[in-house]
């Protein structure tokens, strides 16, 4: 498996476009992605309570046989906006579905930007009648899906499965409101792999655990977010099977596309400086090393200290105490950059001149030895800056 050049239609059979509407100022703010063959697909979302209309439409899209389509804005999350909430996002599924000459439940349909304001659906229907389905446009749809994010994020990967060459690559917006079990986060990914549903499903759901709900930038889940993976099986090798050696290869090529989006979307939090790594080792099992490691990266005394390049452990170990206070206080060890911190819950001491180096990169990795068993877990988060609040306080105008 290698990292290509490449878009979200790199796979064979995908399409992407993306066009300026209107919902923004001056930014793209409406694409799709389009698949030639019906696609296998599968989808993960929001858990808070609160479900944006486009996330319901979605899920009924979902329960059908196949996907074709994606329709995507970005400006307006269409949340909170009632039953004519849900009217707009069937009429956005209904015009890419006529655009495109393809069933109405053949098209999911996400939303994403500022809560409780009804979509304005002319802008919507001269946005969708702008998108084609073609070869020469696919790095719009990229730069359509973006609120607050300083940057596209995106990722192609190319494997063998059967003797065949297989092709995943993936999409994702998100920079603030994000603490996933999903959060303020859209991705989208696409291959060409022959995959049956159930397994598909299965695969995203286990992936996405211990990636995109390994991330966090401020606490907050949001109401409209969803990952979406189809497989529209153009590749052509036979059915991949579970526990065999070329479903372990499709899973290798979907963690390391979730992963490195995963990352993307941490390191381009709201007014980040710095991606925060945490990694921990001899947990009492995966579960709790995973929780372990996104309460480092989500307390705020901790992002903040990374901000200030202030090598406070203190912080380091408060969040590991509350976050299982069943762990061994007498036994842990705490790394930063590598350097040595703390020792069996000794302090050490160290270079502040190295310790300034290390604080001062754009990534930071903190390494946690609870010494206790054999799990482990990492989670990423970024630092809290000044930008932040400036971002969020004046987000609506």
């Amino acid at each position: 498996m290698k990292i290509i050049n490449g878009t979200i239609a790199a796979p064979a059979g995908f399409y992407a476009d993306g066009f300026h509407s209107g919902l923004k100022r001056k930014r793209k703010d409406i694409g799709w992605i389009y698949s030639k063959y019906p696609a296998q697909a599968a989808g993960v979302f929001t858990t808070n309570a609160v479900q944006a209309a486009p996330i319901q439409v979605t899920k009924g899209a979902l329960a059908s046989d196949t996907i074709q389509a994606i329709v995507v804005n970005s400006g307006n999350a269409n949340a909170c906006t009632g039953k004519n909430g849900i009217l707009h996002a069937q009429e956005m599924q209904r015009l890419a579905a006529e655009k495109l000459s393809i069933p109405t439940d053949a098209v999911a349909v996400a939303s994403t930007g500022v809560i409780g304001q009804e979509l304005p659906m002319g802008k919507i229907k001269k946005g969708i009648l702008g998108l084609y389905k073609t070869e020469g446009t696919p790095q719009s749809f990229h730069e359509a899906i973006l609120t607050t994010d300083t940057r596209t994020k995106e990722i192609v990967v190319e494997g063998t499965i059967g003797g065949t060459k297989v092709t995943m690559a993936g999409v994702a917006k998100g920079s603030g409101m994000i603490h996933p079990n999903m959060a303020t986060m859209l991705a989208f990914i696409t291959t060409d792999a022959v995959i049956e549903k159930s397994l598909l499903q299965e695969a995203l759901k286990k992936v996405t655990d211990r990636t995109f709900n390994q991330i966090t930038v401020d606490g907050d889940t949001s109401t409209n977010d969803m990952v979406l993976l189809l497989a529209n099986g153009a590749a052509g090798h036979s059915v991949l099977q579970k526990e065999t050696a070329d479903y372990d290869e499709f899973t290798m090529m979907l963690s390391v596309v979730m992963e490195e989006l995963a990352k993307m979307i941490a390191q381009d939090g709201e007014g980040a400086t710095k991606l925060i790594e945490a990694n921990v080792i001899h947990g009492k099992d995966q579960l709790t090393a995973r929780m372990i490691a996104k309460k480092i990266v989500g307390s705020s005394l901790v992002k903040t200290a990374m901000f200030g390049a202030d090598p406070n452990w203190g912080r380091i170990i408060c969040a590991i105490g509350y976050a299982d206070p069943s762990i061994n206080p007498e036994k842990v060890n705490i790394s930063i950059g590598g350097l040595p911190v703390l020792l069996n819950s000794q302090p050490q001491s160290f270079e502040e001149m190295k310790m300034r180096e290390i604080l001062v990169q754009d990534k930071i990795v903190i390494t946690v030895d609870l010494q206790e068993g054999t799990g482990k877990g990492t989670a990423w988060g970024c630092d809290l800056t000044y930008k932040y609040v400036e971002i969020n306080a004046l987000y609506h105008t």
